[in-house]
């Protein structure tokens, strides 16, 4: 049966009827404030979680509550710190953003940049001996931290996946530049309990995010890191009124020792934007101290003379491999 094709009639009232329903969703924080207590006061709270347009904050006390947020504020993420008010039924109307610290975004089909999260302290970034790690990856990671102006810290999970001694050492070695040049850098296996207390340690009063191929084991390692994770889930489903489906939403969960952990589907897409070789070569920490003593400014750090960068490569303060990471991430 062939389908019946719309009269540019009924096209038009379909229109109208989606517009009037976006319109209505629109104003619904709007009227919502109109029912506010004149004398009730502002509240800060921080958002773990948002579902479209609704939110769930938590307020000082820890309690989460139901809000959405008011038009032309910005685009509010989770992890936001933000100002609302109460209504009379409980729920809240958010009225402002405050200023963030750093935020973490990813290209999205266009190629434009959209937050994720807000005011993480910490990139966590792991790897695994299998899959094989990609040091272009982790330098992609690196750079985005520094970027952002975060702290990164290298963890490497699935350790029993090497059982020998000289063979966790050849794998340790292997990343050795990045602890030289003052990345924390971890060792763990969740078969090792003990392996893993330096790391939890490094989390607390952080909001961390993880992030890493596919295959290093995150699942896993959230689901150590966040035992009551199912509860905390159905307090944020039942802030939301959203059911479930809260959790196909950047979530931000509390953890032991007073810190946060940033949890997002779409961070398996977060890439570095574009952005040129100035502020590339500022994402390599160890390049700072010789930037501006090339023999020329647009030094590209490749073939030209009197490159400071590449001398520090031959002379064994830069590691190689951290260099022609470089040039390919330039390329891109």
């Amino acid at each position: 049966m062939t389908r019946r094709r719309l009269s540019a009639r009924q096209i038009e009232r379909i229109r109208a009827i989606q517009e009037r329903r976006r319109e209505r969703l629109a104003t619904r924080p709007e009227r919502a404030l109109a029912e506010l207590d004149a004398e009730q006061e502002p509240e800060e709270g921080r958002v773990v979680v948002r579902h479209g347009a609704n939110l769930a904050v938590e307020d000082a006390r820890g309690h989460l509550v139901h809000c959405l947020a008011r038009q032309h504020i910005g685009q509010v993420v989770c992890g936001d710190r933000v100002v609302w008010q109460r209504l009379p039924d409980g729920q809240g109307v958010v009225t402002a953003i405050l200023p963030r610290t750093t935020t973490l975004s990813r290209l999205d089909a266009t190629g434009q940049e959209k937050p994720l999260a807000a005011n993480l302290t910490q990139l966590v970034i792991l790897i695994a001996p299998q899959p094989e790690p990609s040091g272009y990856l982790i330098d992609q990671y690196l750079v985005a931290a520094e970027l952002i102006g975060v702290e990164a810290i290298l963890v490497g999970n699935k350790m029993d996946l090497l059982p020998n001694a000289e063979e966790r050492a050849a794998f340790q070695s292997g990343f050795a530049h990045y602890g030289a040049i003052g990345y924390r850098t971890f060792w763990i296996s969740l078969l090792e309990p003990k392996s893993v207390e330096g790391f939890i340690a490094e989390l607390a009063g952080q909001t961390s995010v993880l992030v890493g191929q596919s295959g290093v084991g995150k699942s896993s390692l959230v689901k150590l890191l966040l035992p009551d994770r199912e509860i905390q889930i159905g307090r944020l489903s039942q802030a939301t009124g959203l059911g479930r489906h809260t959790t196909s939403a950047t979530t931000c969960y509390r953890l032991s020792g007073n810190g946060f952990l940033i949890d997002s589907p779409g961070v398996r897409g977060f890439r570095l934007g574009k952005i040129d070789r100035d502020r590339l070569q500022q994402g390599f920490r160890e390049f700072r101290p010789y930037l501006g003593r090339c023999r020329f400014g647009d030094c590209r750090h490749a073939r030209e003379p009197g490159c400071v960068i590449r001398q520090a490569v031959e002379d064994g303060l830069i590691a190689p491999e951290r260099l022609a990471n470089f040039h390919h991430l330039l390329a891109d």
